[in-house]
């Protein structure tokens, strides 16, 4: 097998140490040695690894994505070094022969001969952004979480606030909980707390605010809103920071929204996860593969095993996951259409995975070409083949016992039973 990098290193990376395998060509041609040495993942011990494989010459340097292990070795060596991150499934050792030092080992080895693709790592403003995008998820997860808490809290009360409104830290539900915890009990009394359009719901409220109340319960719900409130408070912090963040990519963020389904939360995740540059892509089927948005191929002996999709960017996927059914709910749009196509025959689940396929081939074509965002239009598929939908509207009109005589001159559909 050719060797495409004759000097190379490997290395196989722990939260206190990484193992190095620095692979050069030995005294005799086609001959090749390996030295494994041992450095600690601190700062002051990456720069010297660093210097170390500068003065050895390599020529690649190759790390398994380790959990976020990896990150400060790669950080300070891309500037000096060609680095390499590689997805761990596709450097898998020999099982039964695992240790650090023989991975490093195989790890040089691979790379040696070109056998190792490497992944995605966006430049640092994408980077950074990034990190500002997670974490405001993260935080949207954990007020949700905070929100069932309370809900739970107040199910264990008697009070049924959850069964009528559909947000119990609304402003209607909030003034009621506010009552309740300043200590009023009176279910009609706290149900004029209602506003608006929820005044009409006053009497199904009565009854869901009457319970049992105590002030023990008082004092968890005040705890589930302070922690409610904080959560509120650092995701609109990081919304201002995002918005900061992506002042250069403001117009792809406002040709992303015209997509339907892609609202600007969504599209600050796809410029967040995608880069903005498609030109790490080679075309959009590679991207649909990252993200994890079309078929697997798991085939052997002509026969086809499975064809799940793969992991693929989870940030990503559910980013394009709530796209997808917002797009589902519209009326006038080609991708409600194509999800009710689509899910008559192989259900909602696999539909919704159509739809986030389809929404990312768009996004990859609009920040390739620079196109901008045209709607097939809910019509499409029946300008696409009025034959078949004339045949199919034919069809059912016949299984529900009429005979249908269609006038081909002025389109006129005449029905008798």
């Amino acid at each position: 097998m050719d060797v495409v990098h004759a000097r190379a290193a490997g290395i196989d990376i722990s939260k206190r140490d990484a193992k190095v395998c620095v692979r050069i060509p030995g005294k005799r041609r086609g001959q090749f040695t390996s030295t494994v040495t041992t450095w600690g993942s601190t700062t002051n011990e990456i720069l010297g690894l660093v210097e170390f494989l500068v003065k050895a010459h390599v020529t690649v340097v190759v790390m398994e994505a380790t959990s976020d292990y990896w990150k400060p070795f790669y950080f300070l060596m891309e500037e000096s070094l060609p680095v390499m991150l590689v997805n761990a499934k596709h450097a898998k050792n020999m099982p039964g022969r695992k240790t650090d030092v023989s991975d490093a080992t195989w790890l040089a080895q691979l790379v040696a001969h070109g056998l190792l693709r490497a992944s995605f790592v966006p430049p640092k403003p994408i980077r950074e952004l990034r990190d500002l995008t997670r974490a405001r998820v993260t935080l949207v997860g954990d007020r949700t979480r905070d929100v069932q808490r309370l809900e739970k809290m107040l199910e264990s009360s008697g009070i049924k606030l959850s069964s009528v409104v559909a947000n119990i830290t609304g402003v209607s539900s909030r003034l009621m909980l506010t009552a309740l915890i300043q200590g009023v009990r009176d279910p009609a009394v706290l149900a004029e707390f209602a506003q608006r359009r929820m005044r009409s719901k006053i009497p199904e409220l009565v009854e869901a605010l009457t319970g049992r109340f105590t002030e023990h319960h008082a004092y968890l719900a005040q705890l589930h809103l302070d922690q409610i409130d904080a959560r509120t408070l650092a995701i609109e912090s990081l919304t201002a920071r995002i918005d900061l963040a992506m002042k250069p990519y403001e117009s792809v963020r406002d040709a992303l929204v015209t997509v339907p389904g892609v609202s600007t939360l969504v599209a600050d995740v796809l410029i967040a996860e995608t880069g903005a540059d498609m030109a790490v892509f080679p075309d959009a089927g590679h991207l649909a593969s990252w993200a994890g948005v079309c078929p697997g191929s798991n085939e052997s002996a002509g026969r086809v095993k499975s064809s799940k999709t793969m992991a693929g960017n989870k940030y990503l996927k559910a980013a394009l996951g709530i796209a997808a059914l917002a797009a589902s709910h519209s009326k006038t749009s080609y991708l409600a259409v194509r999800y009710r196509r689509i899910s008559s025959r192989r259900g909602p689940a696999k539909a919704i995975v159509a739809l986030e396929h389809t929404i990312l081939n768009s996004v990859w074509k609009m920040l390739t070409t620079g196109e901008v965002f045209e709607d097939l239009g809910a019509d499409y598929f029946t300008r696409l083949s009025p034959e078949r939908v004339k045949a199919r509207a034919m069809q059912q009109l016949q299984q529900l016992g009429y005979d249908v005589t269609v006038v081909e001159r002025s389109g006129a559909i005449m029905v008798r039973s």
